[in-house]
C-alpha cells in the first residue's frame, strides 16, 4: 500500500488540494481520503509550525499541515540541533513495553551473571542472523532471549520445529547458527512458533534479525558486538 502511496507523491512534496482543514480527526479522515485506504493509525500535532504528524497503520510517519494542502513524506531535521526529528519520532513509536513479550515462546540462553537482558527475533535461515549469533558470543553477563520467527522459507519452518522440540533448544541453536550442524528432526507442540510470527506481525517486524533491549529500545538488523554492548550499557542510563 505504502509503496503505491509513494508512486503518487512527487517525490517528498505533493499538493494535495480540495481537502478541508481543521483538527486531528479531519485531518486523519482527509489523509484516508487522499490514499483510498484506512491507513491512518494517529493524528497529532508535530510541534513543528503547523504540521500534523500522521502515523500509518504500516508504521510509516508522514507530515501534512492542517488543511491537507501538502504531504511530506521524508525526513525531518532540526538545523539548530542537527537532530533528525522523524527518526527519533519512530524510535519512539517502535519502542515496546519488553515486560509484553512472551519469553516462554523464546530460546533462552544465560551468559556469565544474565544481568543485561535482550531479545531477537530471528530467521534459522537468515544469514545476517548467523553473523550476529557469532558477534554475540563475544558479549558477556547477558540474558539473551530468542524468539523464531520462519519467515524465510518452508524450511525456515522445518528448522525453527526441529530447534524448538530438541532437548537442548540453546544447544541445537547455536549448533546450526555457529557451526552449520542441521537440527535433528523432532516432533513436539510447536504453536509456540507460529504464535511467535503472529506476534512479530503485530510488532510490525518485517526482517530478521530484529532486537529489543530491556527499556523496550528497538533496533532493526545485525549489529557487531560493539554496538550490542553500546546498547546495553546505555540502558542503564535510559531507564534511570
Amino acid at each position: 500500500m505504502i509503496s503505491c502511496f509513494r508512486r503518487a507523491l512527487l517525490p517528498v512534496l505533493v499538493a494535495a488540494s480540495g481537502l478541508a482543514q481543521a483538527d486531528e480527526a479531519s485531518v486523519q479522515k482527509g489523509i484516508n481520503a487522499f490514499l483510498g485506504v484506512d491507513a491512518v493509525a494517529s493524528v497529532q500535532k508535530a510541534g513543528i509550525g503547523n504540521l500534523y504528524e500522521v502515523v500509518l497503520k504500516s508504521g510509516e510517519l508522514i507530515y501534512t499541515d492542517e488543511a491537507i494542502g501538502f504531504i511530506i513524506d521524508g525526513q525531518i531535521i532540526d538545523t539548530k540541533s542537527r537532530r533528525n526529528i522523524t527518526q527519533a519520532r519512530l524510535s519512539e513509536l517502535s519502542r515496546i513495553d519488553f515486560a509484553s513479550l512472551p519469553l516462554e515462546r523464546a530460546i533462552k540462553q544465560v551468559k556469565g551473571d544474565g544481568s543485561r537482558v535482550m531479545a531477537t527475533f530471528e530467521d534459522p535461515n537468515c544469514g545476517y542472523c548467523k553473523r550476529l549469533a557469532k558477534e554475540l558470543q563475544k558479549v558477556g553477563n547477558v540474558t539473551i532471549y530468542t524468539f523464531m520467527i520462519p519467515i524465510l522459507s518452508a524450511d525456515s519452518n522445518d528448522k525453527a520445529r526441529n530447534i524448538w522440540c530438541a532437548d537442548d533448544k540453546a544447544s541445537t541453536w547455536n549448533d546450526w547458527m555457529l557451526n552449520n550442524k542441521q537440527p535433528a528432526s523432532a516432533s513436539c507442540d510447536s504453536d509456540a512458533i507460529q504464535q511467535n510470527a503472529e506476534f512479530a506481525h503485530r510488532l510490525r517486524i518485517n526482517g530478521t534479525p530484529t532486537l529489543f533491549f530491556a527499556d523496550g529500545n528497538r533496533v532493526g538488523g545485525y549489529l557487531p558486538a560493539s554496538e550490542i554492548e553500546k546498547e546495553l550499557t546505555a540502558v542503564a542510563g535510559r531507564t534511570k
